[in-house]
């Protein structure tokens, strides 16, 4: 199914194309499907590649810190989280806190930010722990999402075998929003579970399928991010720098889909890696797209009566005519 959908992925627009238009993971389905903040400050920090450096915050946080046989590079490895999560007791609030923190690290070497082997994660992280209650003020969805984003690009590379990144949501996102790419149940001998051709073949209505659910079950905390979740801005975590066009994908939130306009240039953020020495202020190479996402509440998706709002068939026409080569994948994969 994954191979399917990274068929279908436009690292140039950020979005899945379809025979019924484009489609994304948004903010509203990180937020839905994870339950992760969306709202809030951007996940970066200045970082540094020496080891020396890496001991002295876990020395901080925790009072111990890896040797270097249990990290790889910039990177520790999750063994080391459990075992020291696991020997924590839980006698006083500071246990408590230091045991939240490594479960913490653990889910981003996992399930939010983890890497092809999932074996390690990336110390950068830990200074935003450092004020045990000031983590919750980070937009930890944007990062994820940036993450999934990084990697299904990448993915899309005639050289990459393995995607690393949050698979969870993608997958979960997929079985939602495309009910018949999911798992049948009671039916184990269908293969593939995920019909290719059901994607060539997709109609209008049978697009997006949204879900019913109730308002009162989603936590307040999430749902007062919903005034975000539509926002064209970049999506920042650390080097990582991607683009949330939900300018393309304006069906998704209720409202019409007009021609978008052309899609964001990243320009050198878009590949920058943290592999080798990489002792840089994030915040500070990235300050552009760092200030557009603080001004995020003017780049909300609404219906202006003021500007022309072209009809689906418009739409449509604008659409095969630019994509059409692309929309029918199933016969060249079969082939």
């Amino acid at each position: 199914m994954i191979n399917a959908l990274i068929e279908r992925w436009r690292p140039e627009t950020h979005t899945f194309h379809f025979p019924v238009g484009e489609c994304a993971v948004t903010l509203e389905d990180v937020a839905m499907i994870l339950g992760l903040p969306t709202n809030g400050l951007p996940v970066t920090e200045p970082t540094m590649s020496c080891f020396e450096a890496l001991e002295a915050e876990c020395l901080h946080q925790f009072g111990v810190a890896p040797r270097k046989t249990e990290c790889r590079g910039s990177f520790i490895k999750l063994t080391w989280f459990r075992g020291l999560r696991d020997r924590i007791v839980l006698n006083n609030v500071e246990h408590i806190q230091m045991y939240v923190k490594c479960h913490i690290m653990l889910l981003f070497g996992t399930v939010m930010f983890g890497d092809k082997a999932s074996s390690a994660v990336h110390w950068k992280f830990l200074p935003l722990l450092r004020n045990f209650h000031q983590i919750i003020q980070f937009s930890w969805g944007s990062a994820c999402l940036a993450h999934l984003y990084r990697s299904l690009c990448r993915a899309t590379r005639v050289d990459c075998k393995k995607m690393d990144g949050p698979l969870v949501l993608l997958l979960t996102w997929a079985w939602i929003r495309l009910p018949f790419l999911a798992p049948i149940p009671g039916n184990p001998r269908v293969f593939p579970i995920a019909n290719r051709r059901l994607l060539d073949d997709l109609q209008e209505g049978r697009a997006y399928g949204i879900g019913n659910i109730d308002p009162d079950m989603i936590p307040l905390d999430i749902h007062h991010n919903s005034v975000i979740w539509s926002d064209i801005v970049p999506l920042i975590s650390f080097e990582c720098i991607e683009w949330h066009a939900s300018d393309r994908v304006r069906r998704q939130f209720g409202l019409t889909q007009g021609v978008p306009n052309q899609p964001e240039n990243l320009g050198a953020s878009h590949g920058e890696v943290l592999t080798g020495p990489k002792n840089q202020d994030w915040a500070n190479t990235h300050s552009s797209w760092v200030m557009k996402w603080t001004n995020r509440y003017s780049h909300t998706l609404s219906d202006d009566l003021v500007h022309l709002h072209y009809p689906l068939e418009i739409y449509m026409h604008w659409y095969r005519a630019a994509f059409g080569d692309h929309l029918q994948l199933s016969n060249l994969v079969f082939e």
